[in-house]
């Protein structure tokens, strides 16, 4: 297998993969760029605009208002998702009764695609068919009802709880990968030192996943900045355009108005804020590695 080392069958086996990269990710992401610096209704000839779609969205109501719910989403996804689905993690790595059961119940929603969890959240949120608000109608609690998805207040909220509930079983799956990647012998000297549970975890299990927890963190990211099935479904952006995201925002414009240019904008700008979250929170945890 000496082969393998030389230069020319390393660039012939990467060859293939940096193509498929390159046509699929690196131009429809410049073909994305050049578009939002254009004007274009996908006919004829774009007219090159500059940064004039970016300034547009200094100005536009419905931008501010789809990038409020956005980020409400993303912290409430990121808190909650970071936190419970690593504590689920400890607690189903436990050798506890029905452990393997209980995994793949809870890892099931992430197996059902986006659209469909869409549709089941309907009827459990909608405010006139769904089970939570005829419930509180069949034990007299009317006065509690709300408008749950499709309102002016709450959408963002109950969107971020869809989220959570699809992303928990997956993202627990990761950290009990990287839980049983921590050598017994290291759990074992830690509680004959006499350590606490939490004082191991805080000491022992949380420095010895800083790689897992990263990686978690970053698939949350990026996966609240891709949340678009959940809200066409649930709200369909409305009503009014109040409980838009970032990306359902950005595909309105560009497919239901025709505003290619100002829709590649948001989209561009949606793909620069992910990554600049990314990169501080890379920069705050290296920070603290250091």
């Amino acid at each position: 297998m000496h082969w393998l080392s030389k230069k020319r069958y390393l660039v012939g086996m990467t060859l293939p993969s940096l193509l498929v990269y390159t046509v699929y990710i690196i131009l429809p992401i410049g073909i994305a760029v050049y578009y939002s610096l254009t004007k274009y209704s996908g006919i004829g000839k774009p007219t090159f605009v500059g940064f004039l779609n970016y300034a547009r969205m200094l100005e536009d109501k419905v931008f501010w208002t789809s990038l409020k719910n956005t980020m409400i989403m993303f912290v409430l996804a990121f808190a909650l998702l970071l936190t419970l689905s690593f504590l689920l993690a400890l607690l189903l790595n436990s050798r506890l009764k029905f452990a393997d059961l209980s995994k793949s119940l809870i890892f099931s929603p992430a197996i059902i695609a986006p659209i469909i969890v869409g549709i089941i959240w309907v009827y459990i949120l909608d405010p006139n068919i769904g089970v939570i608000n005829n419930l509180l109608d069949a034990i007299g609690a009317s006065a509690l009802k709300q408008k749950w998805i499709g309102g002016e207040v709450l959408s963002p909220y109950s969107i971020a709880v869809i989220y959570f509930w699809q992303q928990l079983g997956y993202l627990t799956t990761i950290f009990i990968a990287g839980l049983k990647m921590i050598p017994e012998d290291v759990l074992e000297a830690a509680t004959i030192d006499g350590t606490t549970f939490p004082q191991k975890v805080r000491f022992v299990i949380l420095p010895m996943m800083k790689t897992t927890i990263s990686t978690v963190a970053v698939l949350i990211i990026t996966g609240v900045f891709k949340i678009f099935e959940i809200v066409q479904q649930t709200t369909g952006g409305g009503p009014n355009h109040l409980s838009e995201t970032l990306v359902t925002y950005s595909y309105a414009q560009t497919f239901d108005s025709g505003n290619y240019g100002y829709g590649m904008s948001l989209a561009t700008f949606t793909s620069l804020l992910s990554l600049l979250i990314t990169a501080i929170y890379s920069l705050l945890t290296r920070n603290k590695e250091d």
